[in-house]
């Protein structure tokens, strides 16, 4: 009885480091909120490059 508590011990053990393995840990992304912040963060994640930036940037920017 005890080896069979250890070996589905150990096999939880494994399943667990398996999804630590490939969990992310990603912060899901923004569905909303301020246009220009979520700009900034997908810079900061580097999905767009810096001329798109500064591209989408002016765009956003209120104009006078």
């Amino acid at each position: 009885m005890v080896m069979g508590l250890v070996m589905i011990g150990f096999w939880a053990l494994v399943v667990f480091g398996i999804a630590a393995v490939f969990r992310t840990g990603k912060p899901p992304r923004p569905t909303s909120g301020d246009p220009l912040r979520v700009l900034d963060d997908r810079f900061a994640r580097g999905e767009i490059d810096a001329e798109e930036y500064r591209a989408r940037r002016r765009a956003l920017r209120p104009q006078p």
